[in-house]
């Protein structure tokens, strides 16, 4: 067995020799293309963008310098120092390619580059979310199949840039003229700043690729020491609880979000129609049972995921963007909003987190005395995707487990809403208050609602059940407002985040609706001078805060 696995690849070889020597026109003409496509791999991985919409064909027929300073390297090594360099070479082209291609992704979903500090951890959610929508098999081979690529894309690059040092090395004198010719041709085109669709044929593309990574690195150090001494400096830390939210004693105060409810649900041609009639419609519906609303804008510090970052930035004050930042201020003891209400000693304070599966330490933080998870709430349906339950269940636990039990102080709490979390298949309906029970009841409306994989590559038809997905959310919200709320009860909402590109649009804002719904006027009296809009739908130039 031995001896056959080593004389295989020689007999491969040998057979490769006799058909080259039997047809050596043809020979010639595949090493000629396979060396063509390695120059074009090496030539397409110094081009690449790392942005989707800056896919054209202008960004690929320039000239990169990167590729004549290496030519003229590998052009003046002897053979072994050029192979050995000419493959670390390739695997560092594979690395930044591999980076690009994250990037590109990351700015789809999330609006903003890969980090290579912070952001491995998210690929584990990126894996759990597909088991949650997909399944555990399809998570499973898109992770080997992840593995695989990269390890495909290194040794490709390697072999490509190799190839290509071969092909140089072969006759160095025509190698060296045509290097000069092309670097001419650069030199010119970068002094005449010629332009292919406004973008330079004289490419440094690499270049700033490398200087803009070298940065991101440095920026995330610099941030980490800077971010430390920014949640150190708490305004309102050390004020006594009694000096805290004096005008709402008495309150049941009820702070709550919304999945991926952002400003494109309210203005996007495709979901604000629907969402917009909902909105109204609530509004009305609410001022019939006493309840008032104003509403405005607030940004995000986070786009398209990353919830728990929406989260802490509007429960603290602090500007937290990024994983490490989230880390940072939930170990220490900056004050939150709910904290705040459990500072004064008039309010007990509790969290509904059907989203956490797991341990989750940010209970201390966030200052709740209690918290139900996804598995504390009686639940016996089935999964709605990602979401472990619907929103309507998840605000009957509320009020079932907490906001509906006899207590001696008024509640602060802190409500996560999930139905509206992508992919927005299969969506939850509307059913019954009182026939809501374990939940059981939406096992019929998920096994006929929509499978994800049906809307998960098609932009409208996710763009339609993202819109109707904030329907459901909005209208259970305020249906159990109506239901549940009285003349002490204040309900502030928003939205944590835009939902992904791929729904909300290239370039579009961080901006989320956020209202302030109460019965007692005086609540809303005291916010009268902030400009919102009344109702629950903000007008497109209130204020964004």
């Amino acid at each position: 067995m031995r001896t056959l696995r080593v004389l295989r690849p020689r007999s491969a070889r040998r057979a490769w020799g006799r058909w080259q020597v039997g047809h050596p026109v043809a020979a010639r003409r595949v090493s000629l293309a396979v060396t063509g496509l390695a120059l074009v791999l090496v030539v397409v991985a110094l081009l690449l963008p790392n942005k989707r919409e800056q896919f054209h064909l202008a960004a690929f027929v320039r000239i990169p310098v990167e590729a004549l300073l290496g030519a003229a390297v590998l052009i003046a090594l002897p053979r072994r120092p050029r192979v050995v360099l000419a493959a670390l070479g390739g695997v560092a082209l594979g690395v930044l390619t591999v980076l690009n291609l994250t990037d590109i992704e990351f700015n789809q979903y999330l609006g903003r580059s890969f980090d290579v500090i912070l952001d491995w951890q998210l690929l584990d959610d990126a894996q759990s979310y597909l088991a949650d929508t997909l399944g555990g098999t399809v998570a499973l081979l898109a992770a080997v199949a992840a593995v695989l690529l990269v390890v495909a894309v290194l040794a490709v690059m390697a072999l490509a840039v190799v190839r290509v040092a071969a092909f140089l090395g072969r006759d160095r004198s025509r190698a060296t003229r045509g290097l000069l010719l092309a670097s001419a041709v650069w030199m010119t085109c970068s002094t005449l700043n010629l332009q292919v669709s406004g973008i330079p044929v004289a490419s440094e593309h690499t270049v700033t690729m490398l200087r803009y990574h070298e940065q991101a690195l440095r920026s995330t150090i610099r941030d980490e020491r800077a971010f430390a001494r920014t949640a150190k400096a708490d305004a309102f830390g050390n004020t006594p609880g009694s000096q805290l939210v004096p005008d709402l004693r008495g309150k049941d105060m009820i702070f709550t979000f919304i999945e991926s409810y952002g400003r494109s649900a309210v203005e996007d041609p495709i979901m604000a129609p629907g969402v917009d009639r909902t909105l109204d419609a609530s509004t009305q519906a609410l001022a019939k049972a006493g309840f008032h609303a104003k509403s405005g804008w607030l940004t995000s510090a986070t786009y398209g995921g990353g919830s728990w970052l929406g989260h802490s930035t509007f429960m603290s004050g602090l500007w937290v963007d990024n994983q490490n930042r989230y880390r940072t201020v939930t170990s220490g003891d900056h004050l939150t909003l709910t904290e705040a209400f459990r500072k004064t000693g008039a309010w007990d304070t509790v969290g509904i987190m059907p989203g956490v599966q797991k341990g989750w330490p940010e209970a201390k933080w966030y200052g709740l005395d209690k918290v139900y998870n996804a598995f504390q709430m009686g639940y016996a349906g089935p999964k709605f995707s990602w979401s472990t339950m619907p929103d309507q269940y998840a605000l009957d636990a509320f009020q079932r487990l907490a906001h509906g039990k006899r207590h001696d102080k008024p509640l602060t709490s802190f409500v996560i809403l999930t139905s509206s979390h992508q992919p927005w298949a299969p969506v939850p309906q509307t059913v019954g208050w009182d026939r809501l029970g374990d939940g059981s009841v939406f096992k019929g409306i998920e096994a006929a609602g929509t499978k994800p994989q049906d809307i998960i590559t098609d932009p409208t038809r996710s763009r339609e059940a993202y819109g109707k997905s904030i329907q459901y959310s909005v209208t259970v919200l305020t249906q159990w407002l109506q239901r549940y709320g009285d003349d002490n009860t204040v309900l502030v909402f928003l939205g944590d985040h835009q939902p992904i590109a791929r729904v909300s649009g290239d370039h579009a804002s961080r901006d989320v609706p956020v209202s302030v719904v109460a019965k007692d006027p005086k609540v809303l009296d005291k916010i009268s001078g902030w400009g919102w809009t009344d109702g629950l739908r903000p007008a497109h130039d209130a204020p964004v805060w």
